[in-house]
């Protein structure tokens, strides 16, 4: 896992949703995580059926429900620390199937590390608007976490062009910036930007 790592937001997409994962694709993204707050069921499901057709090419991963990655066949799920345990979920979904999971310090990425997650997600790293209530951690808990575990590390949480490369010589394997790149027209060049820091 390396690289762009594409979230997305329906309140926040100017494109739609559908668009923003055919260019996300297009951009050569290894991951599309559906993220989807305060819908019913009904509706995640039909919608994360039609996103992961677009998303073709990258593994479709579904946030926080484990019902619905099983329901639609996704790659797999991400986690946070308030949503179902890892190894509880590992053992749901089976040994193929990914987790990622959210964490806040350097013992929450051992833990998650020891559970069997696949990578993990530490955010925010700055101060966002996409999740307004989210405590900036900063970037020593990236080289912390890179020290203490052998797994993927997704950034995520005020991420833009300025601040990837830091991030990036932290330690994090792939780096995800929401606003950055789905308020804009076209989302396939604001993702080519951060990929080209990878290269």
């Amino acid at each position: 896992m390396r690289g762009f790592y594409f979230i997305t937001d329906d309140a926040l997409s100017v494109n739609g949703t559908i668009n923003d994962v055919k260019s996300a694709v297009s951009a050569g993204v290894e991951v599309v995580q559906y993220r989807c707050k305060n819908r019913s069921v009904k509706y995640m499901c039909c919608q994360a059926m039609e996103l992961r057709q677009a998303a073709k090419g990258a593994l479709f991963i579904i946030n926080d429900r484990v019902d619905i990655a099983l329901a639609v066949d996704a790659a797999g799920v991400h986690l946070g620390q308030d949503d179902m345990p890892c190894d509880l979920a590992r053992k749901i979904l089976g040994p193929d199937k990914i987790i990622g999971i959210s964490i806040h310090n350097a013992d929450q990425a051992l833990l998650a590390q020891k559970q069997g997650a696949s990578y993990i997600g530490i955010g925010a790293v700055f101060a966002t608007n996409t999740k307004s209530e989210s405590v900036a951690l900063g970037i020593e808990i990236i080289a912390q976490a890179a020290k203490q575990v052998s797994i993927p590390i997704v950034a995520i949480g005020g991420v833009n062009l300025e601040n990837a490369k830091q991030i990036i010589a932290a330690g994090a394997s792939a780096v995800c910036a929401i606003s950055a790149v789905i308020t804009k027209q076209d989302v396939t060049l604001e993702i080519l930007k951060f990929q080209k820091l990878f290269e």
